[in-house]
């Protein structure tokens, strides 16, 4: 292996390229970290003007990048992915960072090469939420139903003989943090995703209405916020977005419900400086627009359950809600409008200034120097330093009470 202090030679693998999301958001932020990284993915279908997220590199992609219809059906080719990944020549790099939500972890790397993983999600319609990928999409009978199901056991076969290649976890959430100890029987650091708080500024004043925006994808559960509200006619609330889902939410949605489709970003950072309430449905594994909210100094109204439940200090920058139910959401908004005073967009933006982009960067690079160093000694150090740090990252709770007996000015 080259010298430590010496030029290392990176390469960083992303599962896919087709737009600019929550992970894309991450691999921008890596490539800061890393400006002379090599970039693999299994497919790179993002348009030349789009690209600036990705610094304009060029990307080495798979096979599976010219098979037919692979711009809008890649997801079709989930059988060969492992295979797609496998044959990605990663011998010539000191160093590999795989971006992975359901197949870059696969990557394969010798005993002389430090691979750390960025997990967003182990693959979750392979695991823990197989069965409500495969209600809906209509695959819980018929031969469909067992052609899908046999390939989705041999991902997960696959999936955790790849484990041992992974050198370093890293979580996005504690939540993902205790899927993959579910999943793949191993410790992760986490190291929340970076959020743009330079763009999403603080604003005092807010207006009469309510927000919530995201795809319209069923597990957003928008058709359920929309229900929600259309049972309480005297609040407004405004839904941006589009997807699959946009029909079967019009459905759902009453008078004083607004379905305004896509807005362009610096519209939806308008529409989240001045709502009274970002609503927030989803059980997500870390889930950046909430926080996005929160930078903007509104309160979040959201499902306490996966990443919601460690960026949303009940009662002092939102309200969770307990379950996916309307009755559920009516009572969550009922208690933020009786408390609405307790909710200081001030304070609510200090608490989001600790999802920044400069933190993330600061934190992931001390682990990959960790690693780096760990692969020199050829000592068990990192594995110390995982368990250090995993401790410290299950104290969430610990840093949220001194940031509410403080002030904020922890």
């Amino acid at each position: 292996m080259r010298s430590f202090m010496g030029t290392r030679r990176v390469a960083i693998v992303h599962d896919w390229l087709v737009t600019y999301g929550g992970a894309e958001r991450v691999l921008e932020q890596l490539l800061e970290l890393y400006p002379n990284a090599d970039l693999f993915s299994l497919y790179d279908f993002i348009p030349e003007e789009n690209r600036g997220f990705l610094n304009y590199k060029k990307v080495q992609t798979s096979f599976l990048q010219r098979y037919p219809f692979a711009r809008k059906k890649y997801r079709q080719y989930l059988a060969l992915m492992p295979l797609a990944i496998e044959q990605f020549d990663m011998s010539a790099y000191d160093l590999v960072i795989s971006s992975h939500y359901a197949v870059a972890k696969g990557v394969i790397t010798g005993p002389d090469q430090v691979h750390v993983s960025y997990v967003h999600s182990p693959m979750r319609y392979a695991w823990d939420l197989m069965h409500q990928y495969l209600e809906q999409a209509g695959l819980k009978t018929g031969l469909k139903s067992w052609i899908t199901r046999y390939i989705l056991y041999r991902i997960r076969q696959w999936d955790v003989r790849t484990v041992h290649g992974v050198d370093q976890y890293v979580a996005n959430s504690n939540y993902v943090a205790r899927r993959i100890r579910k999943c793949y029987g191993r410790d992760a650091i986490v190291v929340n995703p970076p959020v743009d708080i330079e763009r999403f500024t603080l604003r005092e004043e807010k207006e009469d209405f309510y927000l919530t925006a995201s795809r319209m994808v069923p597990y957003k559960r928008v058709e359920l916020i929309a229900e929600a509200f259309s049972a309480m006619p005297d609040k407004r609330l405004i839904v941006v977005g589009e997807g699959p889902e946009f029909e079967k939410v019009r459905v759902f949605s009453g008078d004083n419900v607004e379905l305004v489709g896509y807005r362009e970003p610096a519209a939806l950072v308008d529409l989240m400086q001045r709502a009274k309430a970002f609503v927030f449905a989803a059980e997500e594994d870390f889930g950046i627009a909430p926080v996005e909210a929160q930078a903007c100094g509104t309160p979040v109204i959201a499902y306490g359950k996966g990443g919601a439940s460690e960026t949303i200090i009940d009662g002092v920058t939102g309200i969770l809600f307990e379950s996916q139910t309307c009755d559920s959401i009516r009572q969550a908004v009922d208690r933020f409008e009786t408390g609405r005073g307790r909710f200081k967009p001030s304070t609510i933006r200090r608490y989001a200034e600790r999802f920044s982009k400069e933190r993330f960067r600061r934190e992931f690079g001390r682990i990959v120097e960790t690693a780096m160093t760990s692969q020199r000694r050829g000592d068990a150090s990192l594995h110390r330093q995982s368990i250090t740090i995993g401790r410290r990252a299950e104290s969430v709770q610990e840093l949220v009470r001194k940031f509410v007996e403080t002030g904020g000015a922890y």
